[in-house]
């Protein structure tokens, strides 16, 4: 399991296009105590509201490490980043990056860190020997994010629900199954780059057996009706073994995101599919709230359909961005 040490120096390059620094956005918001400063190159467009430092600045008020908080088309490394991440190994930074293209892979990189004895952290590269999943079941609370698509809010929810948790006192831990989550919390896995047949394994491992007041809110990927990342879905949750989960949608949204003709799943058929798939290990298992994506309606239309939809579903509906998640959260 990955772990990164903060507090981090951002790195936002010269990213032309603000929207691609969600990475270092969602550092910021969820986890601002993690992060010390940003550095940017010039002609970048993205601000984090975060000082400003170079390397050498950062490096002496005590960051720890250098976080890629923006993307490049493709997800690879431009070749005029190198120097840059060079520079903060040589200047004692670890640096951590959840892209395509492995920071490792870089020769440049590579031998910076082992002359410096700095840490290349790969998000997507898992290093670790992982076992088979066993089934077994275990103690301690789990709630699992699901959803009806790709990108309907399955993280946010996850981290919201587990802010809700801590602020009302209660044990909690959020795990991380996502490059960008890993980054924000600083530990965790990237599902989506683990060989299939130990991806419930390492869940598994990610949420071990805890004390019975104990949850570990885990964030959800893809999507169990998804043509392409269902794989990922089910893994999780045989692996998670949860004995609550959330149903996540984006209202309007009628097609799966980037895969046109294909329809995103109904919230029924997602808690439908959730509880016969998870029982056999959950037996248990059951569906706690709704988080919805209204931020195609207005304030109003908002609370007619979340009051709507939690009443035909007999569970707490909520809208995580515009008014929290204690609904779901004080059912628990």
């Amino acid at each position: 399991m990955t772990q990164i040490s903060a507090p981090y120096l951002i790195y936002l390059g010269n990213t032309e296009i603000a929207q691609f620094a969600k990475t270092g956005q969602g550092l910021v918001h969820w986890r601002p105590e993690r992060c010390l400063a940003q550095l940017r190159e010039t002609g970048c467009q993205a601000d984090l509201g975060l000082p400003d430092m170079t390397i050498k600045d950062a490096v002496a008020v005590g960051a720890k490490t250098l976080v890629i908080g923006t993307t490049f088309i493709g997800g690879q490394l431009p070749d005029a980043w190198i120097a840059r991440l060079s520079e903060a190994l040589e200047a004692g930074l670890d640096i951590a990056a959840g892209l395509h293209q492995s920071l490792a892979s870089v020769p440049q990189l590579r031998d910076a860190a082992a002359r410096n004895g700095r840490a290349i952290h790969d998000v997507r590269v898992s290093k670790k020997e992982l076992p088979i999943a066993s089934g077994k079941r275990r103690t301690g609370n789990r709630l699992l994010a699901m959803g009806t698509d790709c990108a309907v809010g399955k993280k946010y929810s996850a981290l919201a629900i587990h802010r809700a948790m801590e602020a009302r006192g209660m044990k909690a831990t959020f795990r991380a199954t996502g490059q960008t989550g890993v980054l924000i919390d600083g530990t965790g896995i990237a599902a989506d780059a683990i060989v299939s047949d130990f991806l419930a394994g390492a869940v598994e491992q990610l949420t071990p057996a805890a004390d019975a007041d104990h949850w570990d809110v885990i964030e959800g990927q893809g999507s169990l009706i998804h043509p392409a990342y269902s794989g990922v879905t089910l893994g999780l949750l045989h692996g998670a073994q949860p004995n609550a989960f959330v149903v996540c949608h984006e209202v309007g949204r009628e097609e799966l995101s980037g895969f046109p003709g294909n329809k995103t799943g109904q919230i029924e058929e997602i808690i439908a599919l959730t509880m016969l798939l998870g029982e056999r290990f959950s037996p248990d298992i059951k569906c706690v709230g709704l988080c919805l994506n209204t931020s195609g309606l207005t304030e109003v239309e908002s609370k007619a359909i979340l009051l709507t939809l939690a009443e035909k579903h007999g569970v707490a509906a909520c809208d995580p961005v515009r008014f929290g998640v204690n609904d779901i959260v004080q059912n628990l």
